[in-house]
């Protein structure tokens, strides 16, 4: 009885977190002696599993799903589940996601965990841990029921390869008009770069940088980085940039492996939303500012100093090792 894993997936393209909870899955099956079976749904290379340990793939063709639809995406991988006989789930904890588990578990009468963090504790009784408190704290949760969906957190776990050979079968899923009676309309997405919740590095601007007009060292710093453009709440609400680069508790959610806090002070909502970032660094001219507490690595000092600097030495950096 395999392991199963819903890998997501973005314009016919694997994305990142497939590969995380797809090393997350096979860890999973090595502590309970079986094998890993994923789930993709219009996925040209869903081949590539095969290098994170997934030995078996169903891949779903199906022009109604191109774009996702939570109803929908929730029957096809219930009954993906149910053909297999998985008795545990791993998932990703993407905004999509987290809106699709809970009709999942309802339709399989499960457990569901989300914000984890780390490979169960036990497997009897089944143990895993997860973030709490806004991320203040953890939680240690029991799984008591005899289906389990697990969802990972972001970058927590981390991409591991684990080559295996991957059967790849076609799945049919039987979904109905009934699946479709909400539907998007339209989808605003940010084109030609790397996205907040993919990105392994994020650099995010606040008030401090005093209007719209002074973002391009931002933009200038996370090219450089290869990263993710990010704001405060105040910066949004004011209309300098777009809502959608709203990080916090009451924007999205980051987990980077690196969050770079320009002329941001530290609002209590903003740390709670970035506060699952591995290594965070603030820039800012208060010495007192709430940012510095949570921070990694602190900067004392004006931005519009700071940062040019920064992003010279990294582009020498860069030079020294091409």
């Amino acid at each position: 009885m395999s392991v199963i894993v819903y890998t997501e997936s973005e314009n016919g393209k694997l994305k990142k977190n497939a590969f995380e909870v797809a090393s997350y899955a096979s860890e999973v099956a090595k502590q309970m002696g079986t094998s890993v079976t994923a789930i993709a749904i219009n996925a040209s290379d869903v081949d590539e599993l095969g290098n994170y340990g997934v030995t078996k793939a169903l891949n779903v063709s199906d022009e109604s799903l191109k774009i996702f639809n939570a109803k929908a995406y929730a029957n096809t991988i219930s009954q993906a589940v149910e053909k297999e006989g998985g008795k545990i789930l791993i998932v990703s904890s993407s905004t999509d996601t987290k809106f699709m588990a809970p009709i999942v578990t309802a339709k399989l009468k499960a457990g569901y965990v989300p914000n984890v963090v780390a490979a169960p504790e036990n497997a009897s009784p089944f143990t895993v841990k997860r973030t709490a408190f806004s991320n203040k704290g953890f939680a240690h949760t029991e799984i008591k029921s005899d289906m389990k969906i697990i969802g990972v957190s972001n970058n927590a776990f981390g991409v591991h390869e684990n080559k295996v050979d991957v059967a790849v079968e076609d799945f049919n899923a039987s979904i109905s008009d009934s699946d479709f009676s909400t539907k998007s309309v339209e989808i605003d997405k940010v084109v030609g770069k790397a996205t907040i919740a993919d990105a392994d590095i994020v650099v995010s601007g606040g008030r401090g940088l005093k209007g719209p007009e002074n973002w391009g060292m931002v933009e200038e710093l996370a090219d450089v980085l290869g990263a993710a453009t990010a704001c405060s709440k105040p910066v949004s609400d004011l209309g300098w940039r777009p809502h959608g680069e709203h990080v916090g508790q009451t924007g999205k959610p980051v987990a980077s492996n690196l969050y770079i806090a320009i002329g941001i002070s530290g609002a209590i909502q903003h740390l709670a939303g970035v506060s699952s970032s591995k290594t965070k660094v603030v820039i800012n001219t208060d010495a007192e500012a709430p940012f510095f507490k949570a921070a990694d690595y602190g900067i004392v000092g004006d931005a519009f100093e700071v940062v040019p600097q920064l992003i010279e030495k990294l582009k020498e950096l860069k030079a020294q090792n091409a």
